[in-house]
């Protein structure tokens, strides 16, 4: 925890200084006060880069005896300007647009609330009178938002845990009743955790820690300590699900960080405040490998300094680390009544339809993962990809196989466990639809114009339907190697690939490798190797069985793509070889 501090001390003076160079001075300026954005060059009032970002940091330096901001009477108006921005840029129903997206905003605005009420309460707690101007008018900027807070909505299931988090901090700032019956409403829909940890969204490298916090900061101030149960539980559940390089595993995330190379750091509040609550050692090497991780002063609430000046103690009364697993197979998920869930789905009304979000119907699918010291592995049901695998440097991305029968990525919905492997399964269903029956049509199929929207498309009879279901079986050696092996016998002459995706910053060589352009590859038959400095991973299983070129939905940005052709039927092997020493 003191190698933390010491850290965001250093982060923190130099986003300070930074801040204080982008801080528009021009009175002039519609964004007066504010702190230009580097990717805009706009100020902005939200949470993650904005104006509430540097008057949180700000304000961690002012009060942190080892910054060179400490007390600093110019910083303190700086702060104060910024806080002026805030106001101007707050609409008159309290909330605030991030301009890039989510206009008016309430639960943009809930993570601003969030944080900033810490930053207030430090203010205040401080005595410090350079900041007493500031901190009446961040009161006043929080009292505003009190309305969109106690009316206002979400988008995302970790957004509920951001209001209620909000919610809570206004509360013990105003004491107003309909705060806390907000609160409930939403916390009355029931926590979206596995029994394994695993919520909604799936996001292991972004919204694990927003939604593990909120609920802590929730369960603080309305006193409700079941709501930390879940947050024990994704906590305890990443200690799976961190590469040998400290990187989340992103491989199958519902949100934006898919696939991404997240760091740990963001988990560092949260992990520190659960192993402090609970003299945890196992939370407490989380909390160390995160702040191992801290680049960033941590965007709101989720603000580092902030929660080390509220909780000066846990810099002294941390357990010591546990050793985080380096050795292991674990399935996650693996009884989680999914199927119950889904068939239940129906009884719900939506139709599947969201607006403005998604279903997330992938929630609960079981994965496994491989950790043998600097060997990770992965397979994944409901996911583009069912197999990554990392050994040292070398990085095979993921595994998918893609077909023209929907067209486009099969999803393996189904993972049984074998001796020394598993069995993975998908079934997709493709058919024809027959004439509507005259009593079915409306009154539009009888004038001049018959609109194919207009017709009630879902009282077809289905005709001729097929069925897709592809099967993979992937086994693990005692050497670590691994044995792909991809079967599907109907339709006949599907067109089918399987697409091997690795790190841009890989070396691909094979003498069957034949380059279609922008790092698009066959593998015609034989083996390739994947290199990255000493490391390599080899993949033995070529075909061409069509030419048909590598499907573009299926290979994401800064990715290389070696694809494989097969045609049903099928019963191919792949053989994965890795470095050894």
């Amino acid at each position: 925890m003191e190698e933390a501090y010491v850290r965001q001390v250093a982060i923190g003076d130099e986003w300070t200084a930074s801040g204080l160079e982008r801080q528009v001075m021009d009175r002039d300026s519609r964004f007066y006060g504010g702190i230009a954005d580097m990717s805009t060059g706009l100020a902005w009032p939200s949470h993650v880069g904005g104006a509430p970002l540097y008057i949180a940091t700000w304000t961690a330096a002012l009060l942190c005896p080892e910054s060179r901001y400490y007390r600093s009477e110019m910083l303190a108006q700086r702060v104060e300007l910024a806080v002026h921005f805030q106001l101007q840029a707050q609409h008159a129903d309290g909330t605030i647009s991030p301009g890039f997206t989510n206009m008016h905003s309430p639960p943009d605005t809930a993570f601003v609330v969030s944080g900033l009420a810490q930053t207030y309460e430090l203010m205040v707690a401080s005595g410090w009178e350079p900041l007493q101007d500031a901190a009446a008018l961040l009161r006043l900027f929080l009292e505003r938002t009190a309305p969109a807070m106690r009316t206002g909505g979400c988008h995302t299931p970790n957004h509920r845990w951001v209001m209620t988090a909000a919610l809570g901090f206004l509360y013990r700032l105003t004491g107003e009743e309909a705060l806390r019956e907000r609160a409930e409403a939403w916390l009355a829909e029931g926590l979206d955790c596995t029994p394994d940890g695993e919520w909604t969204e799936r996001s292991n490298g972004i919204y694990n820690a927003v939604s593990n916090l909120s609920l802590y900061y929730t369960a603080e101030l309305f006193q409700l300590p079941q709501l930390l149960e879940p947050v024990r539980c994704n906590l305890r559940m990443m200690r799976f699900l961190i590469h040998p390089n400290g990187e989340a595993v992103t491989d199958y995330s519902g949100r934006q960080d898919f696939g991404t190379m997240a760091h740990m750091g963001t988990y560092f509040v949260v992990a520190a405040l659960m192993a402090g609550k609970d003299g945890d050692a196992e939370l407490s090497g989380i909390a160390a490998l995160a702040g191992k991780a801290l680049t960033h002063p941590g965007g709101l609430p989720n603000h580092t300094m902030t929660m080390l000046l509220r909780h000066p103690e846990l810099l002294r009364q941390l357990p010591t680390p546990a050793p985080l697993p380096e050795s292991y197979r674990v399935v996650l998920n693996a009884d989680f009544p999914r199927a119950s869930y889904m068939q239940a789905m129906a009884a719900a009304g939506h139709g599947g339809v969201i607006r403005h979000s998604r279903m997330h119907t992938e929630f609960g699918a079981a994965l496994a993962r491989h950790r043998d010291g600097r060997t990770s592995a992965t397979v994944m049901t409901e996911s583009p990809s069912f197999f990554s695998l990392r050994h040292g440097e070398a990085r095979l991305l993921g595994v998918r196989i893609a077909t023209a029968f929907e067209p486009g990525i099969v999803r393996m919905q189904s993972l049984e466990e074998l001796e020394g492997g598993y069995r993975l399964r998908a079934s997709e269903a493709k058919g024809y639809y027959g004439p509507l029956p005259p009593e079915l049509l409306p009154d539009t199929a009888a004038s001049a114009c018959s609109p194919w929207y207009a017709l009630p498309h879902h009282l077809r009879e289905l005709t001729h339907e097929q069925r897709h279901q592809p099967t993979v079986e992937l086994t693990e050696t005692d050497e670590g190697d691994w044995l792909l092996r991809l079967r599907c016998a109907e339709p006949e002459l599907l067109l089918t690939q399987v697409i091997l995706l690795f790190g841009s910053e890989c070396e691909l060589a094979g003498e069957h490798l034949q380059e279609q352009g922008d790092g698009r590859y066959w593998l015609a038959e034989g083996a390739m190797r994947c290199q990255a400095g000493s490391d390599w991973i080899e993949m033995d299983g070529g075909a061409l069985d069509h030419l048909g070129a590598t499907q573009e939905q299926a290979v994401p940005r800064h990715c290389q793509a070696v694809t494989i052709n097969l045609l049903t039927p099928y019963d191919h092997r792949i053989k994965i070889r890795l470095s050894r020493g």
